[in-house]
């Protein structure tokens, strides 16, 4: 999938923005596709090419029953599954339902094969030896890691700071496995400065993580003071609304309000975090007075349907 010619880049204002004379703009990577849009997109862009360098035949990879991820494979890859030239599993964290869920009934309906394992198993999804099984089972396939992050990840995430036309300060992105924030920070000027909000519960380690996927570092990236890392990305883990995939009235009050203020829709589990947590840090007078902030929306929104009663 091609990106369209233009990303729209949103001004939102409110009290907290004025008053605190903060220039609020979101990159609407939602736009882009309800499926295969948002930061997906990017972080598919180079392992898909991979795929067809490489000549590989088939390709597996990992998710939820309600994954962003999955649901991007199943789109970006719908021609080569169904003119046979490729072969997608995907593994699926769970016992098999009864009713699949919207989001694994459009793989399969795209030709994904669904493979389902316990829990317990899908916690070895990183292990040689699990790896090892699958490829007993499946045959040799190019491995595509939960939430599609890898190095090629990043360098196609690396691309989106370039999306904005505008100058900025600082660009916000939620965090889940660290992929898409550890491209963006490569692709930051000097003076720029990335922010994550992550939305999972313990999180800290997603600081090693994501320096790690950063290798080499870009040679713009520069210290934040107090900062762990030399690096020009900060991660707040206070947003997490009690973990990944969980919500809270509170969260989900202002998600409602914020949809009904600025005329467009966010997801329960990340872009919600995030525009919460910037508010919050607004209103704590962490900004500067006269910075840009971008927000990045990620996309996610068919995810929504996971959490319809």
């Amino acid at each position: 999938m091609l990106l369209p010619g233009h990303i729209p880049l949103q001004l939102i204002e409110n009290e907290i923005t004025v008053s605190r004379k903060i220039a609020l703009y979101v990159l609407r990577l939602d736009t882009i596709d309800l499926y295969a849009g948002g930061n997906k997109l990017f972080k598919l862009k180079y392992n898909l090419a991979e795929v067809k360098t490489q000549g590989y035949k088939k390709l597996l990879t990992f998710g939820g029953a309600w994954s962003n991820h999955l649901a991007a494979v199943a789109a970006g890859l719908q021609g080569a599954v169904s003119s046979k030239q490729l072969e997608v599993i995907a593994v699926v964290r769970g016992e098999e339902p009864k009713e699949l869920s919207d989001t694994l009934r459009f793989c399969k309906e795209k030709g994904i094969q669904l493979h389902f394992v316990s829990r317990e198993e899908y916690r070895r999804k990183n292990e040689k030896n699990f790896i090892e099984e699958l490829k007993n089972k499946f045959g040799d396939f190019y491995l595509l890691p939960e939430g599609g992050s890898n190095a090629l990840a990043v360098k196609g995430c690396r691309e989106i700071p370039d999306l904005v036309n505008i100058d900025f300060d600082v660009i916000c992105c939620p965090v889940g496995s660290g992929a898409t924030i550890a491209g963006i920070a490569n692709g930051l000027k000097e003076e720029q400065r990335a922010l994550g909000f992550v939305v999972l519960k313990g999180g800290t380690y997603l600081e090693d993580v994501i320096t790690k996927l950063r290798t080499p570092l870009s040679p713009k990236a520069t210290p934040l003071k107090g900062d762990k890392h030399f690096a020009n990305f900060k991660l707040f883990h206070d947003y997490h609304f009690g973990g990944f995939a969980k919500t809270t009235p509170q969260l989900l009050t202002f998600k409602k309000d914020f949809e009904e203020n600025f005329g467009f829709e966010l997801d329960h589990i990340y872009t919600s975090k995030m525009f919460y947590g910037i508010f919050d840090l607004a209103t704590k007078n962490y900004f500067k007075k006269n910075t840009t902030v971008i927000a990045v929306h990620t996309g996610g929104l068919q995810g929504n349907k996971g959490f319809l009663p």
